[in-house]
């Protein structure tokens, strides 16, 4: 089995040859880990497809998720709403607060992929990958977005955003369809454009700051629009803030992979979501960007001896941290051998 097809196995709730290893990468990592300026990485599609092909040539044992992933930071979703994006060199772009708020952002309808910001953009180069990629047998597999809680905290702060779904329920439940909306379309438009996607990648960590009622008010309606939108796919779900009073309720969202925090024990995680695989849970920052590979490696061994490999898909307990050296992620991958 390829490293994809082992994923894709276990994300699908089968028996892989072996524990499929996985990790989410993207710019805050990659551009560093190969040398090269953040934005030559963004704007650069030769140089975005070296690093890309390089990744896989290095580390042949893991499946990278998405692959291939034509994304610039946070920016893409936030783009079509009117928020400014600040580029740097050397990290991902930051995100300016949307000027007036709510009051702002509910004049917008949802977003026409074709058309708004940074996302006719990645379609196209989408579409020009593919066509470079398709010959050497490589087609993108997956796609992604942030998820609309995600969307509206970059658009207006946290804080804001928090206070606002208990002070203001019903104006951010309209902000929150029309995020939701977009996103959905902003993913068919994705998949639209590739020859044979499998998946689709949705992150969102403000869903683990919500209490059980604004979950069920804010969190289950949204995010299971959006997974039963997909049905039939892989859907990946990453939050990796930790939400063990959540656990219970997190499955209802509808994915079939969890993404999740280190902080939560894998093993209570597995039992409260038996049907759902489990991508993680090494420690992202101290262990494998500031840790040794042994610490990396006992990690990743406890969490098979923990969950006896069933439905777990070895990961970091969250992306790749910016600094993260070869050794700690070859180290994770010794422990599945």
């Amino acid at each position: 089995m390829t490293p994809w097809e082992r994923f894709a196995t276990v994300a699908r709730d089968g028996v892989a040859d072996q524990i499929p290893v996985a990790f989410i990468v993207d710019s805050p990592w990659l551009p560093g880990f190969f040398g090269i300026d953040t934005l030559d990485y963004f704007l650069r599609p030769d140089e975005w497809l070296r690093v890309n092909l390089a990744l896989r040539e290095r580390f042949p044992e893991i499946a990278w998720i998405p692959g291939f992933w034509v994304e610039y930071g946070m920016a893409v979703e936030p783009s079509v709403f009117g928020a400014r994006i600040m580029w740097h060199h050397d990290q991902p772009p930051a995100i300016e607060h949307v000027p007036g708020g709510i009051a702002t952002l509910l004049q917008f309808e949802p977003a026409d992929p074709q058309q708004h910001g940074l996302m006719p953009l990645i379609l196209q180069r989408y579409i020009d990958a593919e066509k470079r990629l398709l010959p050497e047998g490589l087609p993108i597999k997956m796609v992604a977005a942030r998820g609309p809680l995600a969307v509206a905290g970059w658009l207006l702060g946290i804080t804001e955003l928090l206070v606002g779904l208990k002070t203001e329920p019903e104006q951010y439940a309209r902000l929150l369809e029309t995020l939701t909306t977009t996103i959905i379309a902003w993913l068919r438009a994705q998949l639209g454009v590739l020859r044979a996607p499998e998946g689709i990648l949705v992150l969102d960590d403000i869903v683990g700051m919500l209490s059980p009622k604004l979950f069920d008010q804010f969190a289950l309606p949204y995010f299971s629009r959006i997974f039963s939108a997909f049905d039939g796919m892989i859907r990946v779900f990453h939050n990796d803030t930790p939400c063990a009073h959540l656990l219970d309720k997190l499955p209802t969202l509808g994915f079939s992979v969890f993404n999740f925090s280190h902080e939560l024990d894998i093993a209570a995680v597995q039992a409260k979501m038996p049907r759902v695989a489990l991508m993680g849970n090494v420690p992202p920052l101290d262990v494998m960007a500031r840790g040794t590979p042994a610490q990396a490696e006992a990690w990743a061994r406890e969490c098979i001896r923990k969950t006896n490999g069933r439905g777990l898909i070895m990961s970091a307990g969250g992306g790749v941290s910016m600094g993260t050296p070869a050794e700690t992620i070859e180290a994770v991958v010794k422990a599945t051998g």
